[in-house]
């Protein structure tokens, strides 16, 4: 996972907000001769560009967008002489289709969880779909505030909605009230997986200029890749087409419908571009028709590792004949793990053999993971395995459905848990927790608690990994400022479970002592009565409004909630 973080790029939104980095250089002057549209006059428009960031606070390499010098004729020109009439119909497509879409931005600060960073500014694309939908990047809008939409040719910029967003595919569909930006607008049909080697345009509105763009190229592969938004394996498409920051949740057109959303580039290649595929488009549509909210893509629970040695095969009493994947590591939460056990074979998936290195059958000759069959099951869904067990074959039925990992990847949207007890600072251990120590996380946070969250699979339902974050300092925790940034493991005596039982634990507390045991056997004892006073004095020292996070105080009494504000 962490090899395709480095690598894999979504295409952040233009920022057109100062970020706490160096500017970037103004862009060069326009080429005589722009492919496809005209930039703006004015230089690079009004938008400074500071630089872009994938989650883990890589900079992402920014270069001329979708400006292409070409000698010659202009397009008009070139199709009249029977040149590239796909793109010139792509054009004609998008100008009713595609808009531009208008962000302002608010990310959790997880460091002091009881505060937002700076509000930031940024752009990216959208296209209309039937039903006066808006389809775009969930990372075009990922903890937003304010979003607005544009149509092509117009000056009116029209206040949009959140209407579903699914992180862990990288979409959102927004909705717009005003009647006067529907009207002229065409929707856009989705349509299928475009074959290696055919033409897709990508449409949208990339970093250079302020108009209408379009790159054509062509599917180089199709197979699934590390989604970098939401760190989901799902099928993409790969094209050669320029795709640059700005292109995000723009459409490639191939013939006269949506094959696939812009969202993610490869860095440090030249042109190599990734396309959502239709699939998954259908996928999420139909989970917000359906269910009335994104649900999300469904996972067996299961870590397999491939058969492609002839000594492990017959190690496990596999025939000739027999081809299929080991079953290592099972999650205790899936419902597999009911009737699977570890060093099962999976031969085959809903009658649909797999190959000794995980591949199935797909369209013409291709092959593909045999995890895309499972990500298109329906939440709910049954599959039938085939499976071998001690040399005999063996088949069940296993109901599927989205599994949360122990350590969330990401928490977009929301704010962020938190519970503080005489300075100290208790949150859930999250993967943008991590984000925090910079771009070079997985080296610089704690190696510890990087391990956990990368590896570590959960016990019982609703299971945290609860961590001390910082001690906020005080006459009450002197000597313990150096026992942040480990996993508390118990109160009293008692296992810990998630924060919210923390939180019961240390509110319900009848000893006068309180004691956390902590990893690597580190303990904090406190006198109760002494750090509850304490806690109040801390949060108006700094300014703190709440002990606790809002989720957690919801299931406070009345009274509760009073004694736990600051006294502002």
């Amino acid at each position: 996972m962490l090899t395709s973080f480095r690598h894999l790029r979504r295409l952040r939104p233009i920022a057109a907000a100062v970020i706490r980095r160096t500017a970037v250089p103004p862009p060069p002057p326009p080429p005589k001769l722009i492919h496809f549209l005209p930039f703006s006059s004015s230089p690079a428009t009004s938008l400074s560009e500071p630089i872009l960031c994938k989650p883990n606070g890589e900079e992402i390499d920014k270069r001329g967008g979708a400006i292409e010098e070409e000698s010659g004729k202009g397009i008009l020109d070139n199709v009249r002489q029977g040149g590239d009439t796909d793109a010139y119909a792509a054009i004609e497509l998008a100008l009713d289709s595609v808009v531009k879409v208008f962000t302002v931005s608010s990310s959790p600060n997880y460091f002091l969880p009881w505060q937002n960073k700076a509000q930031r500014e940024s752009m990216g694309s959208g296209f209309v779909i039937p039903g006066r939908r808006i389809v775009t990047n969930a990372h075009v809008v990922a903890d937003h505030t304010f979003v607005l939409v544009r149509k092509h040719g117009s000056p009116t910029k029209y206040k949009a909605e959140v209407q579903a967003i699914g992180h862990e595919c990288d979409l959102a569909l927004l909705s717009v009230e005003s009647e006067d930006f529907w009207e002229g607008m065409h929707f856009l049909e989705l349509g299928d997986i475009p074959f290696l080697q055919e033409a897709v345009a990508v449409v949208g509105y990339p970093q250079g200029g302020d108009n209408i763009s379009v790159t054509k190229g062509v599917v180089s592969r199709v197979e699934p890749t590390q989604y970098a938004h939401g760190a989901a394996q799902l099928m993409a498409i790969q094209i050669d087409a320029a795709i640059n920051p700005g292109n995000s949740g723009g459409p490639a057109i191939m013939g006269d419908k949506v094959a696939g959303v812009a969202f993610q580039n490869l860095s440090g290649a030249e042109n190599i571009g990734y396309i959502i595929p239709v699939p998954i488009i259908k996928h999420f549509i139909m989970d917000i028709e359906e269910r009335g909210k994104y649900v999300g893509f469904c996972s067996l629970g299961l870590s397999c590792q491939p058969t492609e040695n002839s000594q492990l095969r017959e190690h496990f009493h596999m025939r000739p004949d027999m081809t299929g994947v080991l079953i290592s590591k099972i999650n205790p939460l899936s419902d597999a793990a009911k009737v699977l056990k570890k060093d099962d074979i999976i031969l085959a998936f809903d009658g649909v053999p797999i190959a000794n290195d995980g591949t199935v059958p797909f369209r013409n000759r291709e092959r593909i993971t045999f995890d895309h069959l499972v990500s298109m099951k329906k939440a709910g869904e049954k599959a039938i395995l085939k499976v071998l067990r001690d040399g005999t074959e063996q088949e069940f039925s296993i109901s599927l459905r989205p599994l949360q990992p122990l350590v969330p990847v990401h928490q977009f949207d929301k704010l962020p848990s938190y519970y503080i007890f005489a300075g100290f600072i208790f949150v859930p251990l999250t993967q943008p927790y991590l984000h925090e120590y910079g771009e070079d996380w997985y080296n610089a946070s704690p190696r510890k608690l990087c391990e956990k969250a990368l590896r570590e699979l959960p016990n019982k339902a609703g299971e945290q990994l609860v961590i001390l974050s910082q001690v906020l300092m005080d006459d009450v925790n002197t000597g313990y400022e150096r026992l942040a940034e480990l996993q508390v493991k118990k109160v009293n005596g008692v296992e810990v479970e998630n924060l919210k039982h923390l939180c019961r634990l240390v509110e319900g507390c009848q000893d006068e002592n309180l004691r956390f045991d902590l990893d690597e056997e580190r303990v904090i004892v406190l006198n109760y009565k002494i750090a509850k006073l304490a806690t109040s004095r801390i949060l108006q020292r700094h300014r703190i409004p709440s002990a606790i996070s809002s989720d957690l105080i919801e299931e406070q009494s009345p009274e509760r909630e009073i004694e736990l504000s600051c006294v502002r």
